[in-house]
């Protein structure tokens, strides 16, 4: 039987079932394995793939939407991966067009490498901001920041939900309810007894991803961190919005340091709805 062309393998929905596959196809591109986040996401999100006539997957990616139920507000695009033997054929271009058709004029955001910016960029995709991962053994130090961290708790869901809504712009319930299975560590920032911020830090290889970070303010969001680190023998990880300048600075006097850039880009709007001061950083660049 003659191979079929790569514009004729039909696209379809990834499950859990093809965890392993997508896995493989992480470690084919030279990434981490990173089963932990390709489960959560595929449960979280919806997974697209390309099945390869001899075994594996051809091409994959994940969108996580946000908002009210079948009437998505937001849509996040994340993992877009072409195995390295079918690279530079068009393939990435075809999955991802055909997944703004599925989205249907719903808007869309992701977070771009350099490497990947060109092809969103054709397809209509808009740069609206700048990340920076930041990566280290955090250092402990510095004037007593003043704000009361403590873990959080089934009760205070609901406070996060909402806390969450207001900094991101869009109900991520389905998202947010699944971070105490996912995270390893779960902490609120209080005052008077209200939340004014929240953070995760969640395993990823020998790395804690602290992710997401909404704070009231950069003092916040520093205790934060600082209560997460304090629960870790692991290196940090974190993207950091990079109009938050001074949690940059503080966090790499911390001993966290710049790995990389990324390009927060949108499509069908021009900036991302929310508060972006409250916003630090995000649960994972892949689900925004």
């Amino acid at each position: 039987m003659p191979t079929p062309s790569l514009d004729a393998l039909p696209i379809r929905r990834l499950t859990l079932r093809d965890l392993t596959a997508c896995a493989d196809l992480s470690e084919d591109r030279g990434w981490p394995r990173e089963e932990h986040k390709w489960g959560f996401l595929l449960t979280a999100g919806r997974g697209y793939g390309i099945d390869d006539p001899q075994g594996g997957l051809v091409a994959a990616c994940v969108i996580t939407e946000y908002g009210s139920w079948g009437q998505p507000e937001l849509g996040a695009i994340g993992m877009v991966l072409v195995a390295e033997r079918h690279a530079r054929r068009g393939v990435g271009r075809r999955l991802m067009r055909h997944v703004v058709s599925a989205m249907d004029g719903t808007p869309l955001t992701l977070y771009a490498t350099e490497k990947g910016r060109p092809l969103y960029e054709e397809l209509g995709f808009k740069v609206t901001g700048r990340a920076e991962m930041l990566r280290g053994r955090f250092t402990p130090g510095g004037p007593d920041l003043g704000v009361t961290t403590r873990a959080a708790t089934a009760e205070d869901l609901p406070r996060i939900l909402r806390v969450d809504e207001e900094a991101f712009g869009a109900d991520r319930t389905p998202l947010i309810a699944r971070l105490p299975a996912f995270a390893d560590q779960l902490r609120v920032a209080e005052e008077d007894g209200r939340i004014i911020g929240y953070a995760a830090a969640w395993p990823n290889m020998d790395t804690h991803v602290v992710g997401p970070l909404i704070a009231r303010d950069t003092e916040t969001a520093q205790a934060l961190i600082a209560s997460l680190a304090a629960g870790t023998d692991r290196p940090l990880r974190t993207d950091i919005d990079v109009r938050h300048e001074e949690l940059l600075t503080w966090a790499k006097a911390r001993g966290l340091a710049s790995v990389t850039h990324s390009s927060v880009m949108t499509y069908g709007i021009t900036e991302l709805p929310g508060d972006w001061t409250r916003r630090f950083a995000p649960l994972t660049v892949a689900a925004g």
